[in-house]
């Protein structure tokens, strides 16, 4: 069987990512969450909320470990799964993932430390100062991670060395204001909070159902309410702005997304429905939306999307332009060190470089992009839409699931302004049900953000066929093979503790062991309808 490289790298790549953001997004949401908690114990001195984070406390931790565990693989496979890829923006990309290892990342494991040993050595007001760390150091390790892959999405503050063929800083400020990574960050980190406080409301949920540990489901389940609002109306709100930075940097993505095969006259309609035919180029039973996607996509009523066939149009005359910079590169190149570079060349080439990318399409059917047929050149230019279907499908679960979760958190928010959060029994079932369906929206999305600029490792600069290492077929199979076990296994492994954790309860975190004799008599538990202060 003849295995294609580049398809099991993205493959291996693509399975450990995906099980490593099962975790990322709780740690994220939860540690903010339980700063939260705590700001309030320190605020009332009521016990109960310390012990509240010392329970979700454990759930963050027993997380924030498979996640270490997870994303420390993903750092070496840059190295060597994708070797040419490391070689050619190593310098840019680099930077941030250093950046994020030594500030970010050591910052929340080392507060990490501090907040599960710390209870006792620590004054109240100093534990907290410690949990908003940990909350700080989580969001800097995405927001870090989030500009080296926003880089990807949209390179800017950097330029090739025609002479080391490698990608240099120009301007590392765009690289940290790059709009398309500040867009994802605020949009990831909105979906982290959301995913943590559905997760503390479906176990809350959970609890009452059960009439187990009342008083500290119920306080739970309102901050998880109110937090998880502002969350998901944030992640809608900012989602679109990430929508609307692909408009402006990634066309081709924004119309696959829509399976926007041909130009519509602006404002273009929104496909509520339908079922996309790649090869057929239209999307069978559509049901549109009028002006809906032209108001999302440009925010405006004059300015029109193109569609897929223009794009692939366009396509095909960056790669000519590519060519060009393509026969500039190769003069310069042939010049020997210490020798003036060609005037001539040197100006065409930096005329024509932002082309170059779309020219190296072209060596998956020629070796020399100069000597490419007009059918290897429209053959290149189709390479540049990304699977329609699969991107149309994820991104409308995303969104269908994200507004399910503004109703329900605004439903049990305001269940929890009247104190009424246990009246409705099916409703705390459709919490605990809905306790997956984050971690099912925040996959979506990554497939969309990821599948989305493909053919590019590198939007419009390195195509991935390029980037990847020379490694043999039966190697690649057996790595990957054994990241599903490992990862199968470590999942397996977190969702018992989590599951052990929550069954045995808070006491089992939050209550001293002390003699029998010694122990108070415990108070009259509240009745599941009894009203509890805050």
């Amino acid at each position: 069987m003849d295995f294609d490289i580049v398809a099991l790298s993205r493959l291996q790549f693509a399975l450990t990512a995906l099980y490593h953001f099962l975790f990322v997004p709780l740690t994220i949401g939860l540690s903010i969450i339980l700063a939260i908690m705590e700001t309030v114990y320190v605020m009332t001195g009521r016990t109960i909320w310390r012990d509240m984070v010392k329970f979700w406390g454990v759930l963050f931790g027993i997380n924030f470990a498979m996640g270490v565990a997870t994303g420390i693989v993903m750092e070496f496979q840059f190295g060597m799964n994708w070797s040419y890829y490391s070689h050619y923006v190593g310098d840019i990309f680099g930077a941030p993932l250093a950046i994020e290892g030594l500030m970010a990342f050591f910052l929340e494991a080392t507060f990490v430390g501090l907040f599960f040993f710390g209870w006792d050595k620590l004054s109240p007001r100093a534990h907290l100062v410690v949990t908003w760390l940990v909350a700080l150091g989580s969001n800097l390790s995405a927001l870090w991670i989030l500009i080296a892959n926003g880089w990807m999405q949209n390179p800017v503050g950097a330029a090739l060395n025609p002479q080391t063929m490698r990608m240099e800083v120009t301007d590392f400020g765009a690289v940290l204001t790059n709009p398309v990574a500040q867009a994802k960050f605020v949009h990831t980190v909105s979906a982290g909070y959301t995913v943590a406080a559905i997760f503390v409301l479906g176990i809350s949920a959970w609890y009452l159902l059960k009439g187990r540990h009342v008083a500290l489901a119920r306080r739970s389940m309102t901050v998880a309410a109110a937090f998880g609002l502002a969350a998901s109306l944030s992640a809608a709100v900012l989602g679109d702005e990430s929508g609307y930075q692909s408009s402006e940097h990634q066309k081709m993505k924004l119309a696959a997304i829509e399976a926007m095969w041909e130009t519509e006259p602006a404002p273009a309609a929104f496909t509520a429905f339908g079922l996309p035919d790649q090869q057929a180029r239209e999307t069978h039973y559509a049901l549109h939306i009028p002006l809906v996607m032209g108001l999302i996509g440009t925010r405006s009523l004059d300015t029109e999307i193109p569609g897929i066939a223009q794009l692939v149009k366009r396509g095909e005359d960056t790669i000519r332009e590519g060519i060009v910079a393509y026969d500039a590169l190769q003069t310069i190149r042939a010049v020997a060190p210490g020798t003036a570079m060609p005037a001539d060349a040197r100006a065409i080439f930096e005329e024509k470089g932002h082309a170059l990318g779309y020219a190296l399409l072209l060596k998956r059917y020629v070796d020399d992009p100069r000597l490419a047929t007009a059918a290897q050149i429209h053959q290149a230019a189709l390479d540049t839409v990304p699977p329609v279907a699969p991107l149309f499908w994820s991104f409308r679960l995303m969104v269908g699931l994200g507004i399910f979760f503004i109703a329900l958190t605004a439903t049990f928010f305001v269940l929890s302004v009247r104190r009424t959060l246990d009246r409705h029994r099916w409703l705390l079932k459709v919490a605990v049900l809905a306790i997956p369906l984050p971690w099912m929206a925040a996959e979506a999305g990554w497939v969309v953000a990821e599948l989305g600029r493909q053919p590019w490792v590198i939007e419009g600069v390195l195509p991935t066929a390029m980037a990847v290492s020379h490694l043999g077929a039966a190697t690649l199979l057996a790595t990957i093979a054994g990241f599903a076990a490992i990862y199968t296994v470590l999942l397996a492994i977190e969702a018992k503790l989590m599951f052990k954790a929550i069954r045995k309860g808070p006491e089992a975190f939050t209550v001293a062991a002390v003699p029998a004799a010694a122990k108070p008599r415990p108070a009259a538990a509240p009745t599941i309808n009894q009203p509890l202060s805050a």
